[in-house]
């Protein structure tokens, strides 16, 4: 059918008449001009697919009558421009691509019709981790390792580059993904098929969001919803509420970009915008870099919301020719955005749109500050860190609380590195790491971090050698600048060498402490603590002993490094004695704004990401090397322990099958509140105890050879293992942190996948009980595909993270709610029932079901398939199955 809004297309140039665009202005409809921008970006992309199939004229109006149908959970179509991989959640997509193909072939059907339709980029850079540090060829050292574990994945992404279409590959050292996707892949307006129009883009990482930084509209979704957009699907999603976050004032000179987006952290968590958007706008944003807007766009999975859009400003268009794209497309660009009433001016406040609701942030407010011990919202003033610490020593075990006794809590454990002797007590540094992309994307706080790095050593300070110091930048444009500009022979001088271009540390590729740092850390049961430019500190994500992870920005990880513990007060105590006997205070070091933003100015130019991204492509000849078949069907190799041809389509038939009533099912784990997918989905090191080791052990590998989960995606004997294998899970059947879980059947506790096994033989289904914000972390498709392994029916959950969700639905596992006020606690539920999930005929969105118990109790909950199109998915047993049957039929 021909789309009936094809009346208000017209060229952009008169001159160039087969390059068209939707004039929105056209529409003449007087909605449109109080639309928020990014709202803005979801009209247009369904006015332009507008086919009355898969997106209706009705999709059309509401999302013009936004500022009606934001409160009536509408749900609405969007088709994205783009879909962006990092290579963990990658690989696994590639598996079912792959696996897809063999499926609709085994049905009758044509398997080369399984190909990417929407363009779909992957940056390989979650596989490189901390093996080497503080030597000149870490980074040489870091990389060859990671060719050397991790070279079956390459060669099947390889393969997976060539076989299908519409599909590129970022090789490995090239950068974190979402610092490539914003120095590199934007292209803020798209120029395709003969149309200009925003471009925007889903990624299966959570931080995707970093290039709303550039206004690009982008969010993360799970490697399964990935997948069918990739295949043509629009997304289903509920027309969201905007809250606008007015910024006014100019920082003070002291401040740094991650100090205010771990301010707008706290704040948005206390506002409450899950499931929303947050659109920037007010005179403050002026003051902000598209680096600075980035970092807070990066860490809005952090804050809950879906997305955190700055509209596109002279500013964004002056990045773009910064960052060496090309001008003659720049100047379409702009022309475009004007023409569409897309490009902001945020000093003008007549172009303010309506908000669900509003919130401010002076921007002088904000102070320097740190995120932790173990939850990025938990803002700690840099004057209250030390204060915090030593009351969190004390507190009971919780997210601000270790709970050690009083008389511990000036315990030294001391040890013998490289021959000499040092102590560690409560709160000593041992992991110090500037890494992700929250910050290595930003010019001011990592030529920040060389300008205090380069005082520090005229100051005479150093870093103790047992602390694991590192330098991850997000790009090669990051070592570019920093060796230009003369801060990078100080940054090594301070431990800071380059170890690699990936995520690392950030995603618990930290590698391994030395042993005698670990043996008094058990020793002494210490609090060691982990400091990190990163977004995520949640317990077990960093390194298995550091108990207490806080966020900051570089300067400040170099400053905990110099002074080696957090229990300092930096106004009040010296960060350490030179050799002189002069004692340096941190303000004696501490680069003002002025001070960076000259030396930026100098050295950031576009020459050096023309030299860059020219050719990162080509450069790893590691890369170049490999050698990959050409096949269009994938060879599975029976013998490989990391890509395997998953279980997700046996016996899969064109036919539906009617979904079932879940009938005495038992409970496989009890959960409390804010299960994070860290919890659930495997990631870290494979530890040598775990079902995951045992199968690995079992296939004749030895424990070095055991790799990360991270890079055994592809693999689902491997994940299946490592499903709810986190050191820290609290499961409220078992009285300590672990992985374990009780068979209820028999009695004995068992590790959770070892019992799930148990069940399955049986053939007893399984559910899983949760509190509040299930699954909030990461996009992580094996948070869903794990259970779904496990043979997990069902989540009955207080509330979840909208991610997880979407991916429980995506594989088939129906995600409860309790009805308002109940939960587990009300309703008397122990986890030792046996649940029958009553599952009518006729299905509808957010329906009420009956859950019958073994005891005679009956109670309701909410069935969360929110939108028709997630019941569709439902009944087909998934959304890859869903897509199967259409290609094959």
């Amino acid at each position: 059918m021909s789309n009936p809004f094809v009346r208000i297309v017209e060229p952009l140039d008169p001159k160039q008449p087969l390059k068209k665009f939707f004039n929105l202005r056209k529409l003449e409809d007087v909605r449109y001009a109080r639309l928020p921008f990014s709202i803005r970006v979801l009209l247009e992309a369904a006015i332009r697919n507008c086919d009355e199939f898969l997106v209706k004229k009705g999709d059309v109006e509401n999302i013009l009558n936004w500022k009606v149908m934001q409160h009536k959970n509408v749900e609405v179509p969007f088709r994205p421009a783009r879909v962006i991989l990092q290579d963990f959640t990658g690989v696994p997509a590639v598996v079912d691509f792959a696996a897809m193909r063999d499926a609709v072939k085994k049905l009758g059907g044509d398997p080369e019709k399984i190909n990417p339709i929407c363009p779909a980029d992957l940056v390989i850079d979650h596989s490189i981790q901390v093996d080497f540090n503080r030597q000149p060829d870490s980074l040489q050292k870091n990389q060859d390792l990671e060719f050397e574990r991790n070279k079956e994945r390459f060669e099947f992404l390889k393969w997976g580059s060539q076989a299908f279409k519409n599909f590129r590959i970022i090789p490995p050292g090239s950068g974190i993904i979402h610092q490539v996707n914003l120095e590199y892949l934007a292209r803020v307006v798209m120029d395709q098929d003969g149309y200009y129009y925003p471009d925007s883009v889903v990624g299966t990482d959570s931080h995707t969001t970093m290039i709303d930084g550039l206004g690009v509209l982008g969010w993360g979704v799970g490697g399964i919803e990935a997948e069918a957009v990739m295949l043509g699907q629009p997304i289903s999603m509920v027309l969201p509420e905007v809250v606008g976050y007015k910024l006014v004032g100019n920082p003070q000179q002291l401040v740094t970009s991650t100090d205010i987006v771990l301010t707008i952290t706290k704040h948005l968590r206390q506002v409450g915008v899950v499931g929303k958007f947050v659109e920037f706008f007010g005179p403050g944003v002026a003051h902000l870099s598209i680096a600075d807007r980035a970092t807070i766009a990066n860490m809005c999975p952090e804050y809950g919301a879906t997305a955190a859009y700055f509209p596109v400003d002279d500013i964004s268009i002056g990045y773009l020719i910064q960052t060496g794209r090309d001008k003659e497309k720049v100047m379409y660009t702009k022309r475009y955005l004007e023409a569409v009433g897309m490009l902001r001016d945020f000093q003008n406040s007549s172009q303010d749109p309506d908000f669900t609701q509003v919130v401010e942030l002076d921007l002088h407010t904000v102070v320097p500050c740190c995120s932790g011990p173990k939850r990025p919202q938990d803002k700690v003033a840099v004057s209250d860190m030390k204060k915090d610490f030593e009351t969190c020593l004390g507190a009971k075990q919780g997210f601000k609380g270790f709970q050690i006794a009083p008389d511990r809590h000036n315990n030294l454990v001391k040890f013998n590195f490289e021959g000499h002797d040092f102590e560690l007590a409560h709160g000593s540094v041992v992991i110090a790491a500037i890494t992700s992309c929250t910050n290595t994307s930003n010019p001011s706080v990592m030529l920040g971090a060389g300008l205090l790095a380069k005082k520090a050593v005229e100051a005479g300070l150093t870093v103790k050698p047992y602390i694991k110091t590192s330098l991850s930048p997000g790009s090669g444009v990051v070592t570019y600048y920093l060796r230009e500009s003369g801060v990078m022979p100080y940054l090594s001088q301070l431990g800071f060498d380059v170890v690699g271009y990936g995520c690392m540390t950030c995603i618990g590729n930290s590698g391994p402490l030395p042993e005698s740092v670990v043996e008094a850390i058990t020793q002494g049961d210490l609090v060691a603590v982990g400091v990190l430019s990163g977004n995520r500190n949640f317990e077990g994500r960093v390194h298995p002993n550091t108990r207490a992870n806080y966020l900051a920005s570089p300067p400040l990880v170099i400053a905990y490094a110099i002074a080696g513990t957090i229990r300092i007060d930096f106004e009040k105590e010296p960060l350490g004695v030179n050799a002189s006997g002069k004692k340096i205070f941190l303000k004696d070091i501490w680069p003002t704004r002025n001070e960076i933003q000259a030396v930026e100015r100098q050295f950031v130019i576009p020459g050096m990401f023309k030299e860059v991204y020219g050719k990162i492509e080509t450069v790893n000849k590691a890369w170049n090397a490999l050698d990959a078949p050409s096949d269009k069907l994938y060879t599975w190799n029976p013998k490989s322990t990391y890509i395997k041809s998953p279980p997700f389509f046996d016996g899969l038939t064109l036919a539906l099958q009617t979904p079932k009533t879940i009938e005495d099912a038992y409970v496989l784990l009890s959960f409390g509140d804010s299960v994070t997918t860290d919890h659930i989905s495997p990631a870290g090191n494979i530890a040598r105890n775990s079902p995951a080791a045992r199968y690995l052990t079992s296939r004749g590998l030895t424990p070095r050879e055991f790799n990360s989960y991270g890079s055994r995606r592809g693999n689902d004997a491997v994940m299946a293992r490592g499903t709810f294998a986190n050191i820290r899970l609290v499961n409220k059947f078992i009285d300590k942190q672990g992985p374990q879980t009780i068979h209820f059947p028999s009695g004995e506790t068992l590790d959770v996948f070892d019992a799930a096994e148990r069940y399955k033989q049986a053939g007893h289904p399984l559910i899983v009980l949760a509190g509040k914000e299930y699954g909030t972390g990461s996009s992580r498709d094996w948070a869903a595909k794990g259970p779904f392994l496990l043979g997990v029916k069902a989540v009955l959950a207080e509330s979840y993270e909208r991610i997880h969700r979407s991916n429980l639905v995506g594989m088939g596992v129906i995600p409860l709610q309790y009805l308002p006020g109940e939960d587990a606690g009300t309703l008397g539920l122990t986890g030792r029932e046996r649940y029958t999930i009553i599952i009518p005929e006729n299905l509808k969105p957010q329906m009420n079901v009956q859950i019958k118990l073994d005891t005679g109790k009956t109670f309701r909950a909410i069935m969360r398939f929110d939108t028709d199109v997630e019941l569709t998915y439902f009944h087909n047993g998934g959304i890859l199955n869903y897509m199967i049957r259409k290609m094959a039929s």
